[in-house]
């Protein structure tokens, strides 16, 4: 009998997601221009900065897709994408993408522990001398998310995370319901922001945001 191989954990784990993506459906043919950047499987590319895709509300995909079609949200390749996409191509793609499943985000780079643990209280507690309420208070337990309006915030890189509360305080970023992230993200030091944005790069998505498509809901 021939000795049965094993392939290593990380082989295998890529293996099971690409057979989970495998298995959704196939994506629409305007997800091509959005793999270039975001993946194959919606799971961005944290290098490159460009953020994950994959497991988000399906609504709230529609809606940034709007707010960069209009010009309420600033980047100049999202604009040039969205700006041509119909509201029925918009509701494509935001369902396809809600409906993938969430790859485990690789261990984050070493970061010192005092900033990690300062994130963590402000994520899960705030600083309410500062003003500042706990990122779970809106983004869940875990920051797995809201849906419609509250994306889960974990799953995300370090630099994403911070660029947009950067995004937010300078008021580049704009479409939070009554202007909620710009007031928080006003009440934070350079240094709240790169702290709370490793602590929440560091944590593993929980099952309720692993591409659970009951949960995110069509896009409207």
């Amino acid at each position: 009998m021939r000795p049965m191989s094993i392939l290593p954990i990380p082989l295998l784990g890529a293996g099971l997601l690409f057979a989970s993506i495998l298995a959704h459906a196939a994506p629409p043919p305007e997800a091509a221009s959005c793999a270039a950047c975001h993946g194959a499987g919606g799971q961005g590319l944290p290098a490159a900065n460009y953020p994950r895709l994959a497991g988000l509300p399906a609504q709230y995909i529609a809606e940034q897709l709007k707010y960069f079609a209009e010009g309420t949200r600033q980047n100049a390749i999202m604009v040039g994408m969205a700006k041509p996409l119909t509201p029925a191509q918009i509701t494509l793609l935001a369902d396809y993408y809600a409906s993938l499943p969430v790859a485990m985000p690789a261990a984050a780079a070493s970061v010192a522990p005092d900033l990690l643990a300062r994130g963590q209280q402000l994520a899960e507690f705030g600083d309410w001398k500062a003003g500042i309420p706990a990122c779970f208070r809106c983004h869940a337990a875990g920051g797995v998310g809201v849906p419609p309006y509250f994306p889960p915030i974990v799953g995300q890189s370090a630099k994403y995370l911070a660029d947009q509360m950067t995004a937010w305080q300078s008021g580049a970023r704009k479409g939070d319901p009554q202007g909620l992230m710009h007031s928080v993200a006003s009440r934070m030091t350079s240094t709240d922001t790169q702290a709370v944005a490793a602590y929440l790069a560091a944590l593993k998505p929980a099952a309720a945001v692993l591409g659970n498509a009951a949960q995110t809901g069509g896009a409207k």
